[in-house]
């Protein structure tokens, strides 16, 4: 059994790596180098983290969820992590799960409303550096947000990501 427990764990820096890689693929390699990793980072995170997590900020299931926490809930307004929670929840929901939210939600307002979160991210947030990124990432939600649904789509039409298993 540990063989195939290997097989199927993953840690969060192969999460990582798988992203990083597969990210690379549908990108333009002229591409800022730090919001790819950022993206691949969001996209690692959320891999890993439940719907249901009971000491993390949970995975959103739907747009209506990051709706309900961040703009009926004003209390995370204030708080520069929090809005970048949102951004990102924003980001992977237009972004990698665009295709399932298109039915119910219109991706084009949350999408605005994810680039926004960031910007209030930017805006609180201590480190120059990380305020730089996070405005970038604010200013280029749309690309980056397509670049994620590109991404789902690619993952989505291969056959295999594993390989058959070996025959003795």
């Amino acid at each position: 059994m540990q063989p195939l427990r290997e097989l199927l764990a993953s840690d969060h820096r192969q999460t990582f790596e798988f992203f990083y890689v597969n990210l690379q693929e549908v990108v333009d390699p002229t591409v800022n180098q730090q919001e790819l990793l950022y993206n691949a980072s969001v996209l690692a995170h959320h891999a890993q983290v439940s719907s249901h997590a009971a000491n993390d900020l949970p995975t959103p299931s739907s747009l209506t969820d990051v709706f309900e926490t961040f703009v009926i809930e004003t209390a995370h307004s204030g708080d520069g992590d929090m809005m970048e929670a949102a951004g990102a929840q924003c980001l992977l929901l237009t972004g990698f799960f665009e295709d399932q939210m298109r039915r119910r939600h219109q991706i084009k307002w949350y999408a605005q409303l994810g680039a926004d979160f960031y910007y209030r991210a930017a805006a609180h947030q201590q480190s120059a550096r990380k305020a730089q990124l996070l405005t970038a990432i604010a200013r280029r939600f749309e690309p980056w947000r397509r670049v994620q649904a590109e991404l789902a789509r690619s993952l989505r039409d291969l056959p295999y990501l594993m390989g058959p298993p070996a025959t003795n």
